[in-house]
């Protein structure tokens, strides 16, 4: 073997070597992290970086050491061959060929070369070699070390993600739960928009919702479908799917659908100005669906009890509405009852002339609405009429389809109407108003038609009782009352007043009449007289047909002085107006509280006796029944 003495340029060579292995083994770190982890071969693009990245900082190294491998041209190509970086260091001119290599491989079994560390060596000096092994096993080091802390690192940044929707799906679970705590719409959509906020305090967030709700939060819209391209809210809610785009300044815009298992309610609309990562939009995405669920939830809840308490209401109505026969009373009570249901400001019952096919006020707290009459042909009746259906006005003063006194006269602006129908007939119409836009729902709309088909039934029972009566208390032939209740009359006035007196009418020679132009103008002349005796009373007279020709008026809280110039008045329009003419006898007779025996009997004998008198005496006269 031949030995060479080494020179001074060799020994300054092997001592550099020496202090770049010292200086990498005080840089290198003691235990090597993830001594296993290696990249794939999907990842050379992320190894080129980082060779990239850890070449510069060993050149960094080289130039603070002062390494005698920079005296020399050095450059980075990769495991191809490809340059990585250029030259650095040395001067002069080089020749490719002229270079030596040294490979920097992977931390793996295989040892892959992954970059070659190239120094150009003209002469190709043996000693240069070990120091340029040297600089690629620093190079090698240092991208282990590069590539234990991109490990790291992406770990660290995995395991905050991690606990970032951990911390996320906990806070998920909790706003689900507190959705479906809630039994009405309103706490639902608090609670969903509080929620929404807490998670994202700087985003611009609003409701936009399908149905009509007055709530008092300003985050909660309505859902106005324009038809435009640029309609993020329009979109998600026809096609039920979320959709995001950019606005102007940078932010982004989320618009998700709220839905149920029966249709899409509304929109959730966020803006933030940060890009929503994947599991920010899952968790809004299943946020506003578990939103959806529990506000379909309290939404079936509330309309469950209120049709319960419809059905007690109607219940109730109905059986409060049997109880009373008459009508005054009965359309009395639905007034009440309808205003307080609906907490209207207004309310009208019109009842249908059949005679003259024109509305009267039967109903109304509009004192001066009282008893009005009104044509069928105008306003909101006169369509409900028309239509035979019920209506809902909206805002009267923005729509203003029709002219309508009652709103005019009211001011009001929301109406509700329907019609009272018995059978298959309209008879009335029921119109209950607010001076609030948009104040009656849908469900009162409903409500109202279901009760007034209840108080149609009420107010036929009450007319056919009020008919069934008028026929058994009214004379069929006269149309004066009957004689029962005539004497119900006297009886109940002679508990109650301290006066009253009895007029006795009987028709002069009615049998010579009927006998000579028959039983039908012998009928006539009895309506006749009848008519001449309601003409010449007082509303609060009751006059009947006491049997065959005689007639009898009762005349409350009249003394017969009073009651004399009555039957005076009497007897003279019968002679006047009747044709054949006849004439008519009278009997007075009266009785006072003071009296020591009051009875309907006793006031008729004196009456009749009266009568007797006056027929004995030549008829077509006047006699007063004693009194003692």
């Amino acid at each position: 073997m031949m030995l060479r003495m080494m020179s001074s340029h060799d020994m300054s060579i092997s001592n550099s070597v020496e202090l770049l292995a010292a200086d990498i083994r005080e840089t290198q770190q003691p235990d090597i992290w993830l001594p296993q982890g290696e990249f794939h071969a999907g990842d050379d693009k992320l190894i080129t970086i980082l060779m990239k990245e850890t070449w510069n900082r060993w050149l960094a190294q080289a130039i603070t050491i002062s390494s005698p491998l920079l005296q020399h041209p050095v450059r980075l190509l990769n495991a191809e061959g490809g340059v990585l970086d250029e030259w650095s260091g040395g001067s002069g001119t080089h020749e490719e060929g002229e270079a030596l290599q040294a490979p920097v491989c992977s931390r793996t079994r295989e040892g892959d070369c992954i970059a070659r560390l190239t120094v150009a060596a003209p002469d190709r000096t043996a000693a240069l070699l070990p120091l340029l092994q040297a600089g690629a096993l620093a190079l090698q080091e240092m991208y282990d070390h590069a590539f234990d802390l991109l490990t790291v690192r992406q770990v660290l940044k995995r395991q905050q993600i991690s606990d970032k929707e951990a911390r996320g799906r906990d806070k998920l679970f909790q706003a689900a739960k507190r959705l479906h705590d809630q039994n009405d719409v309103y706490s639902v959509l608090h609670v969903l928009l509080d929620d929404v906020e807490g998670m994202y305090p700087g985003a611009d967030i609003n409701l936009y919702l399908s149905q009509d709700f007055l709530y008092a939060d300003n985050r909660v819209k309505p859902l106005l479908l324009r038809h435009t391209n640029d309609d993020l809210n329009a979109e998600a809610f026809l096609t039920g799917r979320p959709v995001s785009a950019e606005e102007e300044g940078g932010g982004i815009r989320l618009a998700i659908p709220m839905r149920g298992k029966q249709a899409v309610y509304g929109v959730l609309s966020l803006s933030k100005q940060q890009q929503w990562d994947e599991f920010e939009q899952r968790s809004m995405l299943m946020l506003v669906d578990t939103a959806g669920s529990a506000f379909e939830n309290a939404k079936l809840y509330e309309q469950s009890n209120l049709l319960i308490s419809e059905l007690q209401l109607i219940n109730e109505l109905t059986k409060r509405l049997n109880q009373s026969l008459r009508l005054n009373e009965v359309f009395d009570f639905v007034l009440t009852e309808l205003l307080q249901i609906f907490k209207a400001d207004y309310c009208h019952m019109m009842q249908l002339s059949i005679e003259d096919n024109r509305f009267r006020i039967v109903a109304s707290n509009i004192p001066m609405e009282a008893n009005a009459i009104y044509s069928t042909d105008n306003g909101f009746s006169g369509v409900v009429v028309r239509t035979r259906e019920p209506l809902i006005v909206s805002d009267y003063w923005s729509t203003r389809i029709v002219d309508s006194k009652l709103m005019d006269a009211t001011g009001s602006r929301s109406l509700i109407a329907a019609p009272v129908m018995a059978g298959a007939e309209v008879v009335g119409v029921i119109m209950v108003s607010h001076l609030t836009p948009n104040f009656f729902s849908y469900e009162n709309y409903k409500l109202l038609q279901v009760l007034s088909t209840h108080i149609g039934l009420a107010v036929a029972n009450a007319s056919l009782h009020a008919e069934v009566r008028r026929m058994v208390i009214t004379d069929n032939l006269t149309g004066l009352h009957a004689r029962h209740f005539l004497n119900e009359q006297i009886q109940l006035r002679q508990r109650k007043d301290r006066c009253g007196s009895l007029v006795l009418v009987d028709i002069d020679h009615f049998k010579r009449v009927n006998d000579t132009y028959g039983h039908l103008v012998g009928d006539s002349i009895l309506v006749l007289v009848s008519d001449a005796i309601r003409s010449c009373i007082r509303d609060t007279d009751i006059a009947a047909r006491w049997g065959g020709e005689e007639l009898a008026v009762y005349l409350p809280r009249i003394r017969t002085a009073q009651a004399l110039r009555i039957a005076e008045r009497i007897r003279s329009s019968v002679e006047t107006q009747t044709n054949p003419p006849v004439t008519v006898s009278c009997g007075i007779s009266e009785w006072t509280f003071e009296e020591d025996k009051i009875s309907v009997e006793s006031l008729f004998n004196k009456a009749d006796m009266a009568l007797y008198e006056a027929k004995k005496n030549g008829r077509n006269r006047i006699c007063i029944g004693d009194n003692g």
